[in-house]
């Protein structure tokens, strides 16, 4: 397994695609490694869990959540919770986090979800839109750990060309403005291309602003 580059002295400057703004190497190694304690944390009050569709299918992502809000999916449908399936609410947003969404989101309003998504190696997502959210002028905010993972961008209306690129550990995307409502997912993740995880697989962040 590759050894994981440091990233430069400081803070990279964006790459605009398709109006989403992709900060290479924000998180230093370091960073990354002292985030992932503080996400073992969270994840040890709010234990990952496989969401299922409204179908009864599961998803191939384990999820968990911190801040006001998580996001589950079940028979009843998608959409955000306040409580953990197994009843309790969800743990705080960790400071880094809350610090990261203040330095690139250019959003005055707090995020009220971290969602944590965890991708084995044979895990994706499906292009979809973030739309449950009330305020669509408020970005959302993606963090990248561990493998890198092919993420495809695509259009405000379902179909037509779209554009793919790899995010790596401690790359960071903004997707907010006229592209908010862009089309987006995870086409595969890429096994043992980052050493930050022992055992490897991709965790993504998201924040959100929800009401």
């Amino acid at each position: 397994m590759p050894e994981m580059p440091e990233p430069p002295d400081s803070r990279p400057d964006p790459h605009d695609i398709r109006g989403f703004l992709h900060y290479p190497g924000w998180l230093s190694v370091d960073e990354q490694r002292e985030l992932l304690v503080i996400l073992r944390q969270v994840v040890a009050q709010a234990p990952l869990f496989t969401p299922v569709t409204p179908s009864g299918r599961n998803m191939s992502v384990r999820m968990s959540a911190a801040g006001r809000f998580g996001w589950i999916s079940d028979r009843r449908g998608y959409r955000y919770s306040e409580t953990h399936p197994n009843g309790q609410p969800w743990p705080a947003i960790p400071q880094p986090v809350r610090k990261l969404w203040d330095a690139v989101s250019g959003c005055n309003r707090p995020p009220e979800c971290c969602l944590i998504n965890f991708y084995g190696p044979d895990a994706k997502m499906g292009l979809h839109q973030d739309r449950d959210e009330a305020d669509f002028n408020a970005p959302v905010v993606s963090i990248s750990l561990g493998d890198d993972a092919l993420f495809r961008i695509g259009n405000i209306e379902r179909g037509g060309a779209t554009e793919s690129l790899w995010l790596r550990s401690g790359d960071v995307v903004v997707m907010g403005g006229p592209a908010r409502l862009r089309y987006h997912g995870v086409d595969r993740v890429k096994p043992d291309t980052c050493a930050l995880m022992p055992k490897g697989g991709r965790i993504n962040l998201t924040l959100r602003v929800v009401t």
